[in-house]
């Protein structure tokens, strides 16, 4: 028996004196908020109304029951508005700040679809670790090395001439001691400064006998992408995005690397519930390329 429902019925029909009235003010038809009444009679053992007249008239014992059915119906109205306040509630995500305005959008559009309303706040790896644990997200996208990660986004190496080879060597960039300044760079962008990323990079770098000038960390993508697009400088990136700049795309021929993320929730948070929800809109706002896997350790979604 619709317990809820079947108070609802009795408490409206009571105020309104009448069985069609009470049931059209609930929205149930008059057959339906009968047997809802009668239910609940035979569910008390108890008649809740006196129908000897024209008029709904109520028993002693539906008087005693009156004040409980309202506390119940206002009760369950109340846990509804909640609900529904709860699902209207803005989800805050931290994301990456390098993706597009259209990618962006593109994600909230697409938890709208799944009945989740984000506030998405953008920045650095580091900003949003922060913004994570000091509360002020529920979620983020964090960066993760590739075995730890959901997704990753292959990088190599873009530049304005094409490289006419289907890798680029960092060895080719070495100078001389008689090559003058400036000698040519490979710039890291804010997202890829990262120890999974840049560590192995400088690592290559001493190797290869690399001046350590020749790795440049940017202050912000502007600064790597103007630096790129008037020399002969190299930007660690995306295809998507070499693509969206008009650069030439290659892989680095002496080392594999990739923008790694995982979703990092609240204590109060499940992260494989929000991927099974939010996964497949992710992966299209990280942008062409992007790969999905289920990270070491984790079940998966």
């Amino acid at each position: 028996m619709d317990l809820v429902g079947a108070c609802r019925a009795f408490v409206s029909v009571t105020e309104r004196g009448s069985f069609t009235m009470g049931a059209a003010a609930v929205r149930m038809s008059q057959p339906v908020a009968s047997r809802r009444i009668a239910a609940l009679e035979e569910h008390f053992g108890e008649r809740l109304f006196e129908r000897t007249s024209r008029r709904v008239t109520l028993s002693p014992f539906g008087r005693d029951m009156l004040p409980a059915a309202r506390r119940l119906v206002q009760t369950a109205d109340t846990l509804l508005h909640e609900a529904v306040t709860a699902k209207r509630k803005p989800w805050r995500l931290a994301v990456p700040g390098n993706c597009s305005t259209g990618s962006l959008a593109r994600l909230v559009a697409d938890a709208r679809d799944q009945e989740v309303i984000l506030d998405l706040q953008t920045g650095t790896p580091a900003q949003r670790t922060e913004l994570l644990r000091s509360q002020q997200v529920r979620a983020a996208l964090i960066a993760a090395p590739a075995d730890e990660a959901a997704w990753s986004v292959p990088l190599g190496l873009a530049g304005t001439a094409a490289a006419g080879a289907r890798l680029v060597y960092l060895d080719t960039l070495r100078a001389g001691r008689a090559c003058p300044d400036p000698v040519r760079k490979v710039w890291i962008q804010p997202e890829d400064d990262v120890p999974h990323i840049r560590d192995p990079l400088t690592r290559l770098r001493d190797a290869l006998g690399l001046r350590p000038v020749q790795l440049a960390i940017a202050a912000d993508p502007t600064t790597a992408i103007a630096e790129v697009l008037c020399t002969s400088d190299l930007l660690l990136c995306p295809a998507a995005q070499a693509d969206e700049l008009g650069l030439d795309w290659r892989p680095i021929g002496e080392i594999t690397l990739s923008r790694g993320y995982a979703l990092a929730v609240a204590a109060d948070g499940n992260p494989r519930h929000v991927q099974e929800r939010l996964g497949g809109a992710i992966t299209r706002c990280l942008g062409p390329g992007t790969r999905t896997s289920t990270p070491r350790g984790a079940a998966a979604v």
